[in-house]
């Protein structure tokens, strides 16, 4: 088994899913009555689904988010994601997702999407994933603190006590401050912020996850 972990955010990274889902976050938060929603998402303090609910009710309501409206949030999410078109992946991740697993090369899944809605993209893709390698923003809003259980878990599911090596891979400006945040090492993945991921200290980016699987044989 390698001893480099290899850590996947999956909207725009392995799924073409970004535009898609957060239409599906407004939808999801206006079937809680959630009205005034700030749909600036970028700039958001954590780009995380939890994130967005908690702060989105609390500047409609003035008050705290109840301890059931987040599963209620995640059910009104895949309603509304099921009226959309599947999505599809981003070139190559079925393909690098089978080779990591099947060249017994350690990687798990960190996203700020909840586990419902992250299942139901990587099954819409058909791309290979055990729940206990996916972390999402369920229990953590921050990126670093579900990208630290993501790790955590890849431990125990691959029965270590750590990785030489730990590789974050995303597409956005957020996956690279995590990583940067982190002490991780970062791989860009995409076109549409190589350049901005670039000014901001990535080393390596690539257009797709094709072209990054065939880098690595």
């Amino acid at each position: 088994m390698s001893d480099t972990l290899y850590i996947f955010d999956i909207d725009g990274t392995l799924t073409d899913s970004v535009p898609m889902y957060l239409m599906s976050v407004t939808k999801a938060m206006q079937a809680l009555n959630i009205i005034d929603i700030d749909t600036d998402y970028n700039n958001y303090k954590h780009h995380t689904d939890s994130y967005a609910l908690r702060y989105n009710y609390e500047r409609n309501f003035d008050k705290s988010v109840p301890v059931d409206l987040l599963d209620e949030f995640e059910h009104h999410l895949i309603v509304a994601m099921n009226e959309f078109d599947p999505v599809k992946e981003i070139k190559g991740a079925k393909n690098l997702i089978n080779h990591f697993k099947d060249h017994q090369i350690p990687f798990c899944f960190a996203t700020g999407a909840l586990p419902k809605p992250a299942f139901l993209k990587l099954d819409q893709c058909d791309i290979w994933y055990d729940e206990r390698l996916l972390a999402t923003s369920k229990t953590h809003e921050s990126r670093e603190g579900f990208v630290m259980d993501a790790i955590e878990r890849a431990k125990s599911f691959y029965d270590t006590s750590g990785f030489a090596k730990i590789v974050s891979l995303g597409d956005g400006l957020w996956d690279l401050k995590t990583a940067q945040n982190l002490s991780l090492d970062f791989i860009g993945i995409g076109e549409k912020n190589r350049e901005k991921l670039m000014d901001n200290g990535a080393t390596q980016c690539y257009p797709n996850l094709e072209d990054f699987l065939t880098s690595l044989i």
